[in-house]
């Protein structure tokens, strides 16, 4: 009886061995696209419109890299589909935008998706920030506490506050 338990754990641990691997590799590749998401909401919030549309384009091929499987369910699993496409088609908007607030609109349409995404996945291994400013009624994410608003730049650089965390996964 004790080899049938451990052949079948043996077997169980084999047939799982390549899901982990697999979850790993979404979950790295999701905090890249998220690490790039932060550099152009960064870009944005210094009024850095040469340097957001590079950065458009970074996102761009980040998030086409996350992987479409080792998903936890077939939910999160359309569910990154139907918000990456927001992603991607804003991205390469955003990057042929000719100034920060056609930039900026678009940004509005990733920060929705990129915020969803992180909450309902949760495959962010830092914590993110749900930040909002009132003045524009738009929320983003950032990955510190302090209030870099992406919508108003060098204008109102503070103008916001935190709404949420999204903990560390």
């Amino acid at each position: 009886m004790k080899h049938i338990i451990i052949v079948f754990a043996l077997i169980v641990c084999a047939y799982n061995k390549p899901l982990m691997a697999q979850d790993k590799n979404l979950q790295l590749r999701f905090n890249r696209s998220l690490h790039h998401y932060y550099a152009l909401k960064n870009a944005l919030a210094a009024d850095k419109p040469a340097e957001a549309i590079k950065l458009g384009k970074t996102l761009l091929r980040s998030v086409k890299e996350v992987p479409h499987t080792g998903f936890a369910s077939e939910a999160q699993h359309k569910l990154w589909m139907e918000e990456s496409a927001t992603i991607r088609q804003n991205c390469i908007k955003l990057s042929s935008a000719p100034d920060l607030n056609s930039q900026r609109k678009n940004f509005e349409h990733i920060s929705t998706a990129f915020i969803r995404l992180t909450a309902e996945l949760k495959l962010n291994e830092t914590p993110a920030f749900v930040q909002y400013c009132p003045m524009g009624k738009n929320s983003w994410l950032n990955d510190v506490k302090t209030v870099q608003n992406p919508y108003y730049g060098l204008a109102m650089p503070d103008c916001g506050a935190v709404k949420e965390t999204i903990a560390k996964n």
